[in-house]
């Protein structure tokens, strides 16, 4: 054998193994596999799919497990798009922790893919489809938690309730997570969340570098951009088009730059990363925790996207509407800008901001949604203790972060009410290769497994009688 042929052989051994096929998987291991391979294969898109079918799916898993019947609803305004919401009875119903996912994914286009985005395709050391990373990770490694602890017989100090939900992703139904709380409150009467939908392990150039714990998540908030003229005929242009003018409108906001406000959560992940990062980056962030921050740190972060989303307040221009013929002036033209503001900021102050910004009359500003406020979750010990055991089982010595999500997820819906909500999920992301909503989404096979051992730790570490 060739040096390049044994290279080759060694190599195609170690992804073998790491991939699960070259080793023998655990029971619950294979559970998992199983379980991911039918939720991803089940399409919960908004225009072709549906979650009561994955849902049903899980709640027979639960019942043959011995789950009471009364315990596994499968619960929705239509018999399309229902929630699974499980009760797994322990000491204290009043106590009760929820564990959230959600079933539904974004759409995905057989033709935009390598592979097929409606099979689990386990190549190369990765699983490849839809969802795979968002959340069918995370509803299956919650749920293979929960039927492993009860096949162990475990009995938990207080209730846990897994809440499987549809409408994460938008559509035109409803949101579960939302419904659920105003018209089924007993089912999700918990007093703290774990969302397997945000934060976990973060990982570079397959280096762990820390896990994060999303106890934040900046507010979203859509607004539409309108002008209309007069219009006319092509062959005779005026100076006054509202193209043009919508377009310079646009441009201002562009290089506007809302004002940096950094909260206990993000100052603590800057100073915790300051301690990860190394050279430029890693002073730009011990700059910027300063008091006051140093304006050179703030304007280096603010040239990466990610971190200034963190920074600040974001507004951006995502859809263009214009025109109705290609002979004619154009009497209106419309822009969607989406907005992302820090926990406290109000909308109010926002569209104030926009109108100084745009500044111009004939431009109406309409917001397309109300925003959902979602107030930062405090860093308890019992729940931050819970996570640093069930962490250390898996990854001695590797730093807990907290961090705001500078996305949205259903957990603001449990912010709202009152019920603090922490990111939680057991898998890594690859900050060089996040593949969420897009084309190829995959998880490597390791951190699958990963994210199954590290649920059960936390499940068992925040419900246990020692805890």
């Amino acid at each position: 054998m060739s040096m390049r042929s044994f290279t080759r052989w060694v190599f195609i051994v170690l992804v073998s193994v790491l991939s699960g096929r070259g080793a023998e998987l655990t029971a619950h291991q294979r559970l998992g596999r199983e379980i991911y391979k039918e939720l991803v294969e089940t399409d919960t898109t908004h225009s072709t799919g549906d979650t009561t079918k994955a849902a049903e799916s899980l709640a027979r898993r639960f019942l043959a497990a011995g789950f009471p019947a009364a315990d596994v609803q499968v619960i929705g305004p239509t018999n399309r798009n229902k929630n699974l919401v499980v009760r797994y009875r322990g000491g204290d119903a009043k106590k009760a922790v929820i564990l959230l996912a959600h079933l539904d994914v974004v759409e995905a286009k057989r033709e935009d893919w390598s592979l097929d985005p409606f099979k689990l395709t386990e190549t190369n050391g990765f699983f490849y489809g839809r969802g795979s990373s968002d959340d069918k990770d995370g509803a299956t490694t919650l749920s293979t938690a929960l039927l492993r602890l009860r096949q162990e017989g475990y009995r938990p100090n207080r209730d846990i309730i897994l809440a499987l939900t549809a409408g994460e992703e938008g559509g035109e139904d409803y949101n579960g997570v939302e419904w659920l709380l105003a018209n089924h409150r007993d089912l999700v009467n918990g007093v703290i969340c774990l969302n397997a939908d945000a934060g976990g392990i973060q990982k570079r150039k397959g280096k762990r570098l820390l896990y994060a714990v999303q106890a934040a998540e900046k507010v979203y908030y859509t607004v539409r951009l309108e002008i209309k003229g007069p219009g006319g005929h092509s062959s005779k242009p005026t100076k006054d088009n509202v193209i043009y003018r919508l377009a310079e409108a646009l441009l201002r906001l562009s290089k506007h730059e809302f004002p940096v406000k950094l909260s206990e959560i993000t100052k603590e992940y800057f100073a915790q990363m300051s301690k990860i990062e190394t050279g430029e980056l890693a002073t730009y962030m011990q700059g910027a925790i300063k008091d006051p921050p140093e304006p050179s740190a703030l304007k280096g972060l603010a040239e990466m996207p990610f971190y200034n989303a963190l920074l600040r307040t974001t507004a951006v221009a995502t859809m263009l509407e214009a025109g109705h013929a290609e002979n004619a002036l154009p009497q209106t033209a419309r822009a969607t800008v989406n907005c992302r503001l820090l926990p406290g900021e109000s909308a109010e102050e926002l569209l104030k901001t926009l109108r100084m910004v745009i500044a111009d009359e004939q431009i109406t500003i309409t917001p397309l949604n109300p925003t959902k406020p979602s107030p930062p979750s405090p860093l308890t010990p019992e729940v931050m203790g819970a996570i640093q055991k069930a962490k250390e089982k898996l990854w001695p010595g590797l730093p807990v972060v907290p961090i705001m999500e500078a996305g949205a997820t259903d957990g603001l819906y449990f912010r709202q009410v009152g019920v603090p909500t922490y990111g939680i999920v057991g898998t890594a992301t690859d900050l060089d290769d996040v593949r969420m909503h897009g084309k190829d989404e995959r998880m490597a096979v390791p951190d699958f497994y990963d994210g199954l051992e590290f649920e059960y730790q936390l499940i068992k570490a925040i419900s246990s009688e020692n805890h």
